[in-house]
């Protein structure tokens, strides 16, 4: 694994990453991070995948609204919940920072000779295969621990 960390390092001091220059916080981060990956979510479900209150969640949410960010509407089905999303502007800065490591990673690559590359794709598939296995793991034991939850409160 130490070649692995040196790697994780050698890619964290390339100052070029738009993450350093993003002056985000790691909750505007997060937040960001589970809008790009979840699409519009309402105020309350938001908090409680990142494990905060709604107030400080709305702070969050206000400081990336006046940044042009996110935004914050009305539920067109529910006018009590405010639904949470990611402007242009945010979803721009999120895939900067996501592509920016795979810019990285393809000019790296390009270095390779085609023995090495082929070494390379098969760590990956291994990698990716683990990773899918984690998941679906997780998933069914999340679902086992909802379906185990008091159905009133919601506690196990």
């Amino acid at each position: 694994m130490g070649s692995s960390i040196q790697l994780e390092h050698l890619f964290a001091d390339d100052r070029s990453d738009p993450l350093f220059s993003s002056h985000l916080t790691m909750s505007q981060l997060k937040i960001m991070l589970l809008l790009s990956r979840h699409g519009t979510l309402a105020g309350g479900e938001l908090a409680r995948m990142l494990g905060v209150g709604a107030a400080a969640l709305s702070g969050m949410v206000d400081r990336l609204v006046v940044q042009d960010l996110v935004t914050r509407a009305e539920d067109m089905n529910d006018r009590r919940v405010r639904r949470i999303g990611l402007t242009k502007a945010g979803t721009e800065v999120i895939d900067g920072i996501i592509t920016a490591g795979v810019a990285k990673q393809r000019e790296l690559l390009s270095r390779l000779s085609a023995e090495e590359l082929t070494i390379v794709a098969r760590a990956m598939e291994l990698l990716v295969r683990e990773a899918g296995s984690q998941a679906a793991e997780e998933a069914a034991a999340s679902l086992s621990d909802h379906a185990a939850a008091d159905p009133e409160t919601g506690e196990n």
